[in-house]
């Protein structure tokens, strides 16, 4: 069994990105934005009521202070504003998830901050000392979804907290098991056919065939479709279709 998670509540106010309510019949995690990089009130209640009407396990995406730049733009943060900064977005979206008769079950980190704290034990500790903060104050375990080998999957064990690595299916890999950049051509991929190819791939040898043409192990108990994408509700699609297909069930690892 695999999950299958998606970014859904990106839009902000009347703008609105993504088709949640489709993403919601198809995943069976939601990464919902918490106002930070993405995301109102208003859009995190509605999609958290969605979500869990429908049986999906709500997380907390944590990212950057950048609506602006939707959370893609590198900043350098003094460690404790982070902290704070992360803690009070998972206490926001934990209290709309409440009011809709769950809880928050998982945080992952967006954007820039999920690459940066690949390699930045700073940013990473800062991370974890929020999530640990959140979950001692409910006494729950929280569990972190992360890249497989990162700083901040390996801080998080050391801190005691449950941790799910979690592959692409819709993004392009280097050699060294991270993603490539936005910026680089080819990096985001959009064919739902192909997508759906690596997503069993990856569910059934724990391995992806990077950009350079190299085999890169990602071996993964999460597997994320990006919800902004155009083609995010045909990939889903896809994506689960193609697992069923080779006898992978998909479920919510929460």
């Amino acid at each position: 069994m695999i999950d299958l998670n998606a970014d859904l509540g990106e839009g902000f106010g009347r703008w609105r990105l993504g088709d949640d309510d489709a993403l919601l019949e198809l995943v069976t995690s939601a990464n919902v934005a918490c106002g930070f990089h993405a995301g109102d009130p208003s859009t995190m209640r509605r999609v958290c009521a969605a979500a869990i009407g429908r049986g999906v396990r709500v997380g907390a995406q944590v990212g950057y202070r950048d609506l602006a730049g939707f959370g893609r733009r590198d900043i350098e943060y003094d460690p404790h504003e982070l902290a704070d900064d992360v803690l009070f977005q998972i206490g926001a979206l934990d209290a709309f998830a409440r009011a809709a008769g769950d809880r928050v079950r998982y945080v992952k980190p967006h954007g820039a901050l999920y690459n940066r704290i690949v390699h930045d034990a700073v940013q990473a500790e800062a991370v974890v000392r929020a999530v640990v903060a959140f979950s001692s104050a409910y006494d729950v375990q929280i569990p972190v979804l992360g890249l497989p080998g990162s700083v901040f999957l390996e801080l998080a064990t050391t801190a005691g907290l449950p941790t799910v690595a979690e592959a692409f299916t819709d993004r392009a890999y280097t050699a060294q098991g991270t993603l490539v950049p936005r910026s680089t051509p080819g990096s985001v991929l959009t064919e739902p056919d192909e997508v759906a190819g690596r997503a069993v791939e990856m569910a059934v040898s724990g391995t992806v065939v990077a950009i350079d043409g190299t085999m890169v192990n990602v071996a993964a108990r999460s597997l994320c479709v990006h919800g902004d994408s155009p083609s995010a509700v045909a990939l889903a699609s896809a994506v689960r279709d193609g697992l069923r297909s080779v006898g992978v069930e998909v479920g919510a690892f929460t």
